[in-house]
This record gives C-alpha cells, structure tokens and sequence, in this order.
C-alpha cells in the first residue's frame, strides 16, 4: 500500500489490538498534557493571538471557549500541549508527533460531509497521522543536513488528517503533503536548547501549516511532490506501511522537562531514593550525559521554558522535593533559594562513553557526594518509562489525573472516561464539549 491509499483507506480492522490501545494511551496522555498546559503564561499568549489573528467560530480553544478558525486552534492547542513538554515522543524523530496529531484530529471533526465521527474512526485516523509524521520525519532527518523541530514533519500528518476527513482525491492528497512539508517549520532545535524561550518545538506552527495545507489543497492549490514522501532514496521508509506501527515506538514521559534532561533525573531520584538522602546531606553532585543532554545547561533559569531545557534546576529542584512536577519549575519555584544553593553544586559532565551510544541510547549517571564523605553511584540509568519499560495503563492514568486536576472532580471524571473509552463514543465531538469551558 502506498501513503496516499494508506492515508485514505486504512480501516479499524486493520488496526493490530496492540496498536489501538497504544492509540488510546497516546491518546489519553496528549489530553492530560493539554489540560496541564493551559496554566502557562505561554498558552494565554497564544490564545490571545490566535483569538485576534485567526478569526471565525469554526472551532473552540480549550479551557477557555472563544472560537477561531481551525488553523488558529491547532496553532493554540498544539503550542499549548508543547509548553508543558511532557507529552509524548519518538527517538528516531528526536520529537513529538501527537502534540499536532490530536489537536488536528480533534478540531477537524466537523470537516467533511459533517457526520458525526465516532471512536474507531477517530482512533484509525490518529493511528494513520502518527505513521504519516513519524515515518516523513525518519526520513527528513535522513536526508537534511541539519536537526529540526518536529513542526517540519508533524506538518504531514496533519495535512494527511485534513485529506481523510475531506476526502480528498489522490492527487490532492499529494499536493496537500507537498504544500505541509514545504511550508512546515524546518526550524534548528538546538537553537532552542542554547536559548530556552517560548518556541520550543514548532509543533504548533506544523500542525497549523497541515491543516492549512490540506484546505489549500482542497480549493486547487498545488504544491507536490513532497520530497520525503516521494524521493526514491526515502522508500525504504515506507516500505512496511500498514505493518510495522509508529504508535509503537512513541514513549512516554514523567516529568514536565526536556527528554534529555530526564535520564539525569531519574538517577539521582534514584540514589536518593535508595539512601533516604536529604537535600542538606549533599555536598556535590556529579552529572554524566550524552552531549545534548549536556547542553541543557541553563543554570538559573527566569522561566518555565528556561527550566524545561536546563538540567541543572530540574535536578536540584527533584532532589529538594523528593519528586519533579509542574509546579516545581514554575512561577515563585524559580526563586526558591534552597533549590538555587543546590544548583550551586551540580556539574554536568560530557561523557563521550554515552555519546558513542547516543541516540540509540539516551543514559546519564549520577554520582552524588555527601557531607559524611560517602559518594553514591546510580548506574547507567536510561529515563523512566521509555521503550524497554513502558508505563502501565494505571500509571498513565494516575498522570493524567493529576495533570486534569484544574477542571474539578466530575468534570475530570467526565472527560477520562470519555477519552480512555474513545473507541466506544458514536461522536467524539463530546471531548470537544468538555474542553470548552475555563477551569
């Protein structure tokens, strides 16, 4: 099967049981994330903007309920869902694909012949877009020269949605991928790890440039090929659609911070763990990483986005609370002394031992020395719950629980169930209905 036939005739029943509940996971946990992200200063920014910028009533911003046009949405929900940055990821893409995936798939429900769309055909369409993403992304870092935001090929994805919910012909279909791969933000991440500020990792712009793309299209506008779609040299990459499932290999994070920075966590949470240590018994604490993560050097970060991309703060900040969530590298949290003193005796190594292994593996070690002259050891560590020891369903769930705590017990029971029993609803748009309204 081609793309652009998989793209417009994949079905639930071709979907393996493995891959559908992965959908519903992926699923559930980009919904947490949306929910926890909206109390970021860079969520109001951008719903102000979208609000002015983007106008119409074709579709709602979550937790807020002003409407825009479904570009302007995406654009919001998507750069929401990337300001918290705990959402789900893919290592071969070195990114994210569901923060665009599932805005679009869920803003888009009213395209078409506007029938309702139930659970199967939402979690088929979303299963379809994450291997569009994933598999045009493998292929774009194959072939360019440079390390890009996820935006560049979450685009696709996108756009694949806009194609499938319009039913669009073939050869639309393929304009509307070359339109999304051209304009999609082929932005330099590293660009952002040097300089954390509220870019972060273009998924909001892609999944605005698909959607844009696949309504272009869909009028007459032209703009294929889509060079990693139909370049011969990036076949291989599609070579096993329909049977190896890019839901498969997203993994999952538990902290609100940089993937690279989450090794480093775990293992000192780790030692601390294992040594019932307290913050006051440290006198250094020793980071070795793979060079990206080592990048993440912010020390003393002045905003949330500065502490998404440090390893430092995150690390002290864990070490200070016994644990790593939102609010410990928001707001007030900044300026906590005690967690500024023990900044103070953090060094990040460069190890060229975990640089050889880099990217397959993502390892740090931490050594911790203390006050009493002990110096403890964690191991290799990779991050918690990536390939090789996924979360379970309850772990997922009590993530998501604690991130949807903002809308109130039974407004957080409602949209759980809802959301975890998708493929059940006869129209999904009832997650819509329980986004709308402000928490």
């Amino acid at each position: 099967m081609n793309l652009i036939d998989f793209i417009h005739d994949v079905t639930w029943e071709d979907i393996p049981e493995d891959v559908r509940e992965q959908a519903r996971r992926c699923f559930l946990d980009t919904m947490g994330v949306a929910v926890g992200g909206r109390v970021t200063s860079l969520t109001d920014i951008i719903y102000d903007f979208v609000t002015q910028a983007y106008g119409g009533n074709q579709a709602s911003l979550w937790m807020d309920g002003r409407t825009c046009s479904i570009p302007g949405v995406v654009l919001a929900h998507g750069m929401g869902i990337d300001a918290l940055d705990m959402h789900d990821s893919c290592r071969p893409v070195k990114g994210h694909a569901g923060v665009a995936q599932v805005p679009a798939a869920l803003a888009t429900l009213g395209m078409g012949n506007g029938a309702p769309i139930d659970g199967k055909e939402f979690l088929t369409t979303l299963a379809m877009a994450y291997d569009v993403s994933i598999r045009s992304g493998t292929a774009l870092h194959a072939t360019a020269c440079d390390y890009h935001t996820s935006g560049a090929w979450n685009a696709l994805g996108t756009a694949a949605i806009v194609a499938r919910r319009m039913g669009l012909s073939k050869e639309q279909t393929r304009h509307a991928l070359g339109i999304a791969e051209y304009h999609g933000p082929r932005s330099q991440m590293m660009r952002c790890i040097d300089h954390p500020t509220m870019l972060k990792d273009g998924s909001g712009w892609g999944a605005m440039a698909g959607i844009s793309a696949g309504m272009m299209a869909s009028a007459g506008f032209t703009g294929a090929p889509a060079i990693t779609v139909e370049a011969p040299e990036v076949a291989e990459y599609y070579a096993d659609l329909g049977q190896r499932w890019s839901l498969m290999i997203q993994y999952f994070k538990p902290y609100a911070v940089c993937y690279w920075a989450q090794p480093a966590i775990a293992c000192a949470l780790s030692i601390q763990k294992q040594h019932n240590l307290s913050h006051t018994d440290i006198k250094a604490v020793r980071v070795h990483t793979f060079h990206e993560s080592f990048r993440l050097a912010t020390r003393f970060p002045k905003t949330t986005e500065e502490a998404q991309y440090s390893l430092p703060f995150p690390i002290a900040a864990a070490l200070v609370h016994g644990r790593l969530d939102y609010p410990q590298i928001h707001g007030a949290a900044l300026n906590d002394q005690t967690v500024i003193d023990l900044v103070h005796k953090v060094e990040l190594i460069d190890d060229d031992a975990f640089n050889a292994r880099f990217p397959a593996d993502r390892l740090s070690r931490v050594y911790i020395d203390t006050n009493d002259g002990r110096t403890l050891d964690s191991g290799e560590m990779r991050s918690l719950w990536d390939l090789t020891a996924p979360p379970s369903n309850d772990e997922l769930i009590d993530k998501f629980r604690n991130l949807v705590k903002p809308l109130g017990t039974e407004r957080a029971a409602q949209l759980e169930d809802a959301v975890w029993n998708v493929h059940q609803l006869a129209d999904v748009d009832v997650i819509n209905q329980l986004m709308i309204d402000p928490a």
